[in-house]
């Protein structure tokens, strides 16, 4: 056999693995069938029922209780009502609905945290989101954050498209990055209060703060001469440094410079201080958010 027709034949054989890598990890929809919330409003959008569910379902420290949430067919039911909503208006399919920059950002934020959690008890019991697997799964959490798909005004994406897309293309505001759930231990805690508006700009500020001032997700040791933070601040660096670059004078490092803004008067003091700290990103702990 000539190398042309080995060079032909190992185009053919990648190609034909190509196809069936495609095929068996094809879209996989999540169809919800569910009338819309009781007294669903005619012109604006509502997130009362599910906050409803998360006051009854999220712990004090932000943990869900899945196992409790699983075992009471009518508050699945309930949650289903709210994604329906969700499935069937959206900011870009119904605009009128969302009559400011915040309401839609509230919709996205919250139904992709919904979905999240409709996910998780879907596959229930899992230990990990990581579970979710695709059939040929490359990356991890493959299955779970592309994989599946969820309608948002009839317009079926991936968790990953949410985030990316809807969320952090177009409002480029990193705090997201503290309230946006993936049902994992290394996540922002979940939050059972969904305001919308002005407000939510308080809830915004506050998962920031709470996150950012948390020994977990940003830590210094002195004697090392390390700082320690979450891989949040690794995976999406762009948009710290350049929403710090947009919003003051950036001067040193950029991450340190965004944590600066939301510390503490303490924990500034010891950033301002530990210019010359190296930064090591902690490991993420996909483990489920769920409680004990």
């Amino acid at each position: 056999m000539s190398k042309t027709s080995i060079v032909i034949w190992i185009i053919l054989l990648l190609a034909v693995l190509a196809a069936a890598y495609f095929w068996l990890n094809r879209p996989r929809k999540m169809i919800i069938d569910a009338a819309l919330p009781v007294d669903f409003p005619e012109q604006d959008f509502s997130h009362g029922s599910f906050e409803e569910l998360l006051q009854s379902y999220v712990t004090a420290d932000g943990r869900v209780d899945y196992d409790r949430w699983q075992q009471f067919p009518a508050s699945l039911q309930q949650l289903d009502s709210y994604l329906a909503a969700v499935s069937k208006f959206s900011p870009d399919s119904t605009p009128k609905r969302f009559s400011n920059r915040n309401d839609e950002l509230a919709y996205w934020m919250y139904g992709y945290n919904g979905y999240v959690i409709r996910s998780v008890l879907d596959h229930w019991p899992i230990e990990s989101v990581t579970d979710v697997k695709a059939p040929l799964e490359a990356v991890q959490g493959l299955g779970f954050f592309h994989q599946q798909r969820f309608s948002f005004g009839g317009e079926y994406l991936s968790l990953l498209d949410v985030e990316n897309r809807k969320i952090r293309n177009k409002y480029q505001d990193p705090r997201i990055h503290f309230f946006l759930n993936c049902a994992s231990e290394s996540c922002p805690v979940a939050r059972p209060d969904l305001p919308v508006g002005d407000d939510l700009e308080q809830l915004l500020a506050e998962a920031t703060n709470d996150f950012i001032n948390d020994p977990e997700n940003v830590a210094l040791d002195h004697d090392a001469k390390v700082i320690y933070l979450s891989t949040i601040f690794k995976w999406y660096e762009k948009d710290f440094v350049n929403y710090v670059r947009l919003h003051g004078k950036l001067v040193g490092n950029g991450l340190i410079a965004y944590v600066s803004r939301y510390a503490t008067d303490e924990l500034a003091q010891e950033l301002a201080q530990a210019s010359d700290y190296e930064i090591e990103f902690r490991d993420y702990d996909w483990g489920l958010n769920a409680t004990d």
